[in-house]
């Protein structure tokens, strides 16, 4: 009788690790296609959204103060911006389709139209570089800059304006070593390292090596240059979709620059933190910054950067 009780139990047991093990197997499988028909979704969704690259640099501000106030989602736009460390990754990134839009220089949009890209331009931005020389290198005027190296990104305003601080002191060219350091944060850090003899910075990397009392040696302002530019590809708003959220867009970076002007850069100290990885210190000696609403490059800044690519 025991024995028979004990089978029974024995068997209620094994029915019921089975059906535990069926409803767990169950479970996992039901997980896997609800996990696959997430990421359909988000990739679906992230597909339909406007893509718009970015850089650890100032002049992508308006985007980031409009994604954090939430203007983008107030204006029923999906934005999504997409950081680079690198312009050159960015750039690619555009060329590829994997994004409609960048923060980007004329030199370097002007060479990806030249090689089949079509852009069009949304605005210009107001980035400006300037030539910082090593302190403890002692480097003060651009004629010492002779057999020394110098970090720039190929094809790009940076490459520029290396050529233009050479030719400005009638130095040779190939005295002058230029060193390609994509990141602007790594070529700080070189910087800082003592790993190079000059670079060309936009801000806030700018402010952080003057703070450092690295010597200014050349303002790309004082040459009259604003090269900075937001581009899209052409092909990605040729749909009626696409023009509404350009359109909408546009009335939140107009919006994020209104903000910005009305309660200064320090009001969004955390956001440029953030997103530059700019310490307290440089946030805080940060020089006033203008920020205009949408327009287009100046024509003589495009027909600058073409110049320079034509040699």
């Amino acid at each position: 009788m025991v024995k028979l009780k004990r089978t029974k139990i024995g068997t209620v047991v094994l029915v019921a690790l089975v059906l535990l093990i069926a409803s767990c197997g169950e479970s996992e499988v039901q997980k896997r296609k609800l996990s696959k028909e997430r990421r359909e979704q988000l990739r679906r969704e992230d597909s339909l959204a406007l893509k718009i690259g970015t850089l650890p640099t100032l002049d992508c501000l308006p985007l980031y103060v409009a994604k954090e106030t939430g203007l983008y989602q107030k204006l029923g736009v999906d934005v999504r911006l997409k950081p680079y460390s690198s312009q050159i990754d960015c750039d690619a990134a555009l060329v590829a389709g994997k994004i409609e839009g960048n923060v980007s220089d004329l030199v370097r949009t002007e060479r990806m139209k030249k090689r089949g890209t079509a852009l069009q331009y949304f605005t210009a931005t107001n980035a400006y570089w300037q030539l910082v020389s090593n302190r403890k290198a002692r480097i003060n005027a651009l004629k010492q800059l002779e057999e020394k190296m110098v970090a720039m990104a190929r094809f790009s305003v940076t490459d520029m304006l290396a050529d233009m601080a050479v030719d400005s002191v009638k130095l040779k060219s190939e005295t002058v070593f230029r060193v390609q350091i994509n990141d602007p944060n790594v070529r700080l850090l070189m910087l800082h390292n003592n790993e190079m003899d000059a670079m060309l910075l936009s801000e806030p990397q700018a402010t952080t090596a003057r703070l450092f009392k690295n010597p200014v040696l050349m303002d790309s302002r004082k040459n009259d240059l604003w090269m900075g530019v937001v581009a899209f590809r052409q092909k990605a708003l040729a749909d009626k979709r696409r023009a509404d959220q350009l359109k909408a867009f546009t009335k939140a970076y107009d919006m994020a620059c209104d903000s910005i002007r009305i309660h200064g850069i320090q009001h969004y100290r955390k956001i440029i933190m953030q997103y530059t990885k700019a310490d307290e210190r440089t946030v805080d000696s940060l020089p006033k910054l203008e920020y205009k609403h949408a327009a287009s490059p100046r024509q003589k800044d495009i027909d600058k950067a073409n110049r320079w690519l034509s040699k």
